[in-house]
């Protein structure tokens, strides 16, 4: 308590050092609180334009997006502001907002390409007052606004694609936020490809589905590359793909990947040095689990005997 309320009051002493020396936090609160600058504490600094121009990146409405000058570009969901360079920045500045790719061949409305919260995406414009609801579709990885045709959005806005009725059911191949996937009533199944999404059948869709539905995890993916094995453990080495970024492992122990190894140009020697530095340090270790406090059990309480009524006293 001492040490808070110098902290936040100031000590005449200074002796706790830091804000108490200078007055405490409310000093320094109420003193500066008119000096800062929101919109400059609300601006991630990436660097500069061509020109000189601050290139920022900060939080709006609806999502962060990227600004120089009076210049403005939404940042896609899957790209982490922190991971902005000044290329992507200028990329994502440069890349048109709207490009009117054509008409579709059989409604006659405009095709528009755009740039959205969840990345680009085609979609046909409907006349003012239609009730209809405009069709969209997400452009495929492999695809931008830059070289997206007219056919690549009649081919895209064709999903969810039927492939069949089955039980009653449809069974449908279409693309969503998190990829490819196969769908027949309330069961889905992810697809490898987006490209799948063309050539799957009825046939291989329901063999698809009749597969054990992965829980709580993607499928396994193939390793990025396979080396020799580990002079220590005996067992192949092989990299992988993990959720913070590439890895070695010889199944017993995984060691990341530094910022300076490169995957391809990996070596087995550079795998076994990754691998017993990792030994090294030791296992990791978690944080005992506190085991939950169990409630005192309730004491049965005795009912007591109701008091018996005294017998009625009979007439003679």
């Amino acid at each position: 308590v001492d040490w808070l309320t110098a902290f936040y009051f100031g000590s005449d002493t200074g002796k706790e050092g830091g804000l108490a020396k200078q007055g405490g936090l409310r000093k320094l609160v109420t003193e500066n609180l008119g000096d800062i600058d929101a919109r400059a504490v609300n601006s991630i600094p990436i660097g500069n334009a061509p020109d000189g121009t601050p290139i920022v990146v900060r939080p709006g409405r609806y999502g962060p997006y990227v600004e120089v000058g009076d210049r403005t570009a939404s940042v896609p969901d899957e790209l982490p502001p922190d991971e902005l360079t000044v290329e992507k920045a200028l990329e994502l500045l440069d890349t048109p907002t709207d490009v009117v790719l054509g008409q579709h061949p059989d409604t006659g409305l405009d095709i528009v390409a755009k740039n959205g919260r969840y990345g680009p995406y085609v979609t046909e414009v409907q006349p003012e007052g239609s009730p209809e609801k405009p069709r969209t579709a997400s452009l495929f990885k492999s695809m931008s606004l830059t070289t997206v045709t007219l056919d690549d959005a009649v081919k895209l806005m064709q999903f969810p694609r039927v492939l069949g009725i089955v039980d009653e059911e449809p069974v449908t191949a279409q693309n969503g936020r998190y990829g490819p996937y196969l769908t027949k009533g309330k069961e889905t199944r992810s697809l490898a490809s987006e490209e799948e999404l063309f050539t799957v059948g009825l046939e291989q869709a329901l063999e698809i589905l009749a597969q054990p539905k992965q829980r709580g995890r993607a499928a396994a993916k193939p390793p990025l590359k396979e080396l020799g094995a580990d002079p220590v453990s005996g067992k192949p080495m092989v990299v992988k793909e993990g959720r913070f970024g590439p890895y070695v492992t010889d199944g017993e122990t995984n060691a990341s990947l530094r910022k300076d190894d490169d995957v391809e140009e990996l070596t087995d020697e550079r795998a076994a040095e990754l691998l017993a530095d990792r030994r090294a340090r030791g296992p990791v270790k978690k944080a005992p689990r506190k085991a939950a406090k169990k409630a005192p059990a309730k004491k049965a309480v005795a009912k007591k005997a109701a008091p018996k009524k005294a017998a009625a006293k009979k007439t003679t």
